[in-house]
Order: structure tokens, then C-alpha cells, then sequence
């Protein structure tokens, strides 16, 4: 009798180190599991990856490179909008877990699945959005999650694999990581309470930069392109190589609280210098570039466009209108912002754009003008004020 084929998603840490043992020896399914890097692991990161699976009993497993596909359609858009889940969280595991799914669908398309997994818990946000992408993708197919279903902690899951003989460092599980080019977030049991924050060691970069350091962001219509001067082969190495300036300081720690697509409250850390960076230099230099509308607009539409993607939404076409509105807004987001790096924080000293509108040939801000006289000023502020002062005297009773 043939096995049922599976298609799990993979990353070789304690949940789904379980779901692939529980799937192939407890469910008897032919497992192929698939891990997607985003931008999140090294190369011997991935072989051992490889290494563990087949050592618990995977048919085949695949690795998925996804990062130019997760920048061009996702990460570019979120810089756009200077894109901040409650202006603090740069959506850093929300978003690549939109392209993890996207690639296993695609995958169990491709060898033609009878099921797919993922090790995502009952109470978290990732189960709604790897469901949500396979319901659209694959509708139909049997969706299975073994740490939901079975409503297991980490403690049940360590005893469970111990069992079966798979021996780990199991301290390491303390800390619940997922590492991706827009960032790194962090779960334990301080993210558990409204009151911890997250000891030194549990932080995946150490703090080793203490002598404060400047550099510039070179910016084209909205991208990052480069470092001091330098360009980047694309934008995607501008983000790891700023990653690798500016990470070891220990810029952009902090602790996420959000409403989860559940409706509970939820606390993660993240460590995300790049992304921080990024988007505070980019806003900045819209401030420079863009007009208050369009600053006002991208705002709106911006912030539908985080609350979406955060909610596992990515595929509804409104997604695709938004992006064209915020690619249209960034043709003359073009220019330099200057940074300063010290330990666990940074400041944006200024920037160079040919489109900079802060131009002291209109006038200069609280001392003098150019394009206007003190006549035009008091005729624009009578008239500005005409329709407040009729509410007040028709309605002065």
C-alpha cells in the first residue's frame, strides 16, 4: 500500500524537528520536507540542516532560496511605507512567512502532495497565514500541524523526542529563533509575561562594536543601493552588509506587543538593525522629497498595507494596488542620509538629495522668504481663517 506523500515545512529547530518525527513514524506519511531561506542561514547552517533530516528519516528534503523573490515583492514595498507594526516592529517574521508558504505550496504542487504540515502552535499568528496561502494555493489538500493539534509545549515536545532517541542540546530550545534578512525575532519564557525583556545571552548577535562609527545610505527612488559612497550589486546585499555594520552594535533590539489575528495580546523580541535603520533614514529623506500629501497618503495606505501583510493577506490583489500607489510615490526618494552607529542606538544627522525641497533659494524656515511678501501672507491667513470665524458667529448663541 502506498504511503500518503507529506510536504513539511522545515527548519530543523524543536517544533518541527518533532512534527518530523511524529508525521513519519506515528502517521506512517512519506515526508519530503522543505526549508525556505529568506535571507536567515549560512551555508553550513543549511547543510546541517540537510544533515538532521535525514538522520530522523525524511524521504527528500529541498532548500528554497526565496530572498530576490521576498525583496522584490514584499521588502521594497515595506521600506516604501516605512512600514512599522505599531510603530515599533518592522513585520520581520510576518512578512517572510508569507513567501515560506508561497514556496511550499508551489513545491507540493510540484511533486503532488497529499498533504502539507507546519509546525506552528495554536496560539500564534503563523498558523493563520501558512493556512491562508495553502486554503488559496492548494484548496483541498489536508492541511496537518501536529504541535496545534496535539496542543503540545515545548517540555511535552523535548520528552516526546527524547523518547524516540533524538538526542539535541536541548537548552538551546529555551529560546524560540527565526532569523530572516529583515530581521530576527526572539520568543521565551520572558516574552511570556508583560513585565521581562530578553537577558544578553538570549540576543543571536552579541554586542562587539563600541567606538561609534558614521556612515551614509545611498538611496535610489526609494532603494537602498549603497554604503559610503559604494554601490551594492542589489539591494539585497546593501541590507546584509548593512546588517554586518551595524548588528554587532546591538541597534534595533527590542520587544514587540501586538493584537495577534486571534484576537489575543502577544510579546516577541526581534533584533532587526538593517530594517530600523532602513526605514527611519528612508522617512527621513521623504521628508526632504515628497510634498505633506504624499506623505499623508503613503501614511494611510501604508499602514493598511502592515496590518494586511501582518495578518497573512499578502495574496488579496488590493495588496498589488497599494504597491503600485507606494511605487509611484518614491521617483525622486533619491539622495544620501547620513547615520551615526553607538552601542544599541543610532541617529540620522542629515541628508544630500538633488530633490531636497528644504531649499533656501524659497526662503529660510523662521527667518526669511523669497516667494512671497508680508501682504500675501496676511491675505492667505484672513481668507484661512473665514470659515472657522462664520461657525463662530452663526453659532456664537
Amino acid at each position: 500500500m502506498n504511503q500518503k506523500k507529506l510536504v513539511l515545512a522545515f527548519s530543523g529547530g524543536l517544533d518541527t524537528t518533532y512534527c518530523l518525527k511524529y508525521l513519519t513514524e506515528d502517521r506512517g506519511f512519506e515526508v519530503h520536507t522543505v526549508i525556505v531561506d529568506t535571507g536567515g542561514f549560512t551555508a553550513e547552517e543549511l547543510a546541517d540542516i540537510e544533515r538532521k533530516a535525514y538522520e530522523l528519516g525524511v524521504t527528500r528534503h529541498t532548500c528554497v532560496y526565496q530572498t530576490p523573490k521576498y525583496y522584490e515583492e514584499c521588502i521594497k514595498y515595506m521600506v516604501f511605507g516605512n512600514v512599522l507594526k505599531n510603530n515599533t516592529y518592522p513585520l520581520s517574521v510576518s512578512a517572510e512567512r508569507m513567501f515560506q508558504a508561497l514556496a511550499i505550496a508551489e513545491y507540493a504542487k510540484e511533486i503532488g502532495a497529499d498533504a502539507v504540515a507546519h509546525g506552528s502552535t495554536g496560539a500564534g499568528n503563523d498558523q493563520v497565514r501558512f493556512d491562508l496561502v495553502f486554503h488559496i494555493l492548494i484548496p483541498g489538500i489536508e492541511i496537518i500541524t501536529p504541535i496545534r493539534d496535539n496542543k503540545l509545549s515545548r517540555e511535552a515536545e523535548i520528552e516526546y523526542l527524547k523518547a524516540k532517541g533524538v538526542e539535541r542540546d536541548w537548552t538551546k530550545a529555551a529560546y524560540s529563533i527565526n532569523k530572516g534578512i529583515w530581521g530576527t525575532s526572539v520568543g521565551g519564557r520572558e516574552t511570556l509575561t508583560s513585565d521581562g525583556f530578553l537577558p544578553e545571552s538570549a540576543w543571536p548577535t552579541q554586542v562587539t562594536k563600541s567606538e561609534p562609527e558614521e556612515i551614509s545610505l545611498e538611496f535610489e527612488q526609494g532603494e537602498l543601493v549603497g554604503i559610503n559612497g559604494i554601490k551594492a550589486a542589489d539591494s539585497v546585499g546593501a541590507i546584509l552588509w548593512l546588517r554586518e555594520i551595524a548588528a554587532p552594535f546591538g541597534i534595533g533590539r527590542d520587544i514587540h506587543v501586538g493584537d495577534t489575528i486571534i484576537g489575543i495580546k502577544g510579546r516577541v523580541g526581534f533584533e532587526a538593525a538593517a530594517p530600523l535603520i532602513i526605514i527611519k533614514a528612508h522617512h527621513l529623506l521623504e521628508k526632504h522629497t515628497l510634498t505633506k500629501w504624499q506623505m499623508y497618503w503613503k501614511d494611510q495606505l501604508a499602514n493598511w498595507y502592515g496590518t494586511l501583510l501582518h495578518e497573512g493577506q499578502f495574496l488579496d490583489p488590493v495588496m498589488r494596488n497599494i504597491e503600485t500607489f507606494l511605487q509611484d510615490s518614491q521617483k525622486s526618494v533619491t539622495g544620501s542620509v547620513k547615520v551615526r552607529l553607538t552601542p544599541y542606538q543610532f541617529q540620522l544627522t542629515g541628508i544630500s538629495s538633488p530633490h531636497d525641497m528644504m531649499s533656501s533659494k524659497f526662503g529660510t524656515y523662521g527667518e526669511m522668504n523669497n516667494t512671497w511678501g508680508g501682504d500675501d501672507v496676511r491675505g492667505f491667513s484672513k481668507i484661512l481663517a473665514n470659515q472657522a470665524m462664520f461657525h463662530g458667529l452663526v453659532n456664537e448663541k
